[in-house]
């Protein structure tokens, strides 16, 4: 790409921070989602804790602390997966996906307006998750299945 249709391109992308979302594991076959307020879609929703990294803040470091925020569990073990884009054709958003694992109880207090649910799913049954009408966030989805084919050998990144 030569630089001047570089520089219109980042000029009229929406700049976004970066941030993780993260897959908890509870145990070999047990992923923990939470239940949140969905402000854009006006109603609750199931997904994986996820939020914007901190200034200065390494994707491991976010991860641990959003772990802690939302679901009172930290982790011996975090794992960057791959990354996720929103719009690639104009915004600069990135979410790494981390997998946490050998978790252990510690909570932070986070931005959070209330109280999230914890609910813990099996890997084994993902694909019943699609079907639901609160379960829509499509970086939660593609999440959950990328952590599910890495922990069974399937998924490596190139």
């Amino acid at each position: 790409m030569d630089a001047p249709l570089k520089q219109r391109l980042v000029g009229a992308a929406v700049l976004v921070a970066a941030a993780v979302i993260i897959v908890p594991m509870l145990d070999d076959e047990t992923g923990l989602l939470i239940r949140e307020s969905g402000a854009g879609v006006g109603r609750y929703e199931l997904g994986l804790p996820k939020g914007r990294l901190d200034q200065d803040e390494t994707a491991e470091q976010g991860a641990e602390r959003e772990l802690k925020e939302e679901i009172g569990y930290g982790a011996r073990r975090l794992k960057i997966l791959h990354n996720l884009s929103l719009s690639p054709s104009y915004m600069t958003h990135m979410a790494h996906v981390v997998l946490a694992q050998d978790l252990y109880p510690e909570k932070l207090v986070g931005d959070e307006p209330e109280e999230l649910e914890v609910v813990p799913w099996k890997m084994a049954e993902l694909h019943t998750l699609l079907g639901r009408d609160d379960v829509t966030e499509g970086r939660s989805i593609a999440a959950l299945f990328m952590a599910r084919e890495y922990l069974a050998g399937r998924f490596q990144r190139t």
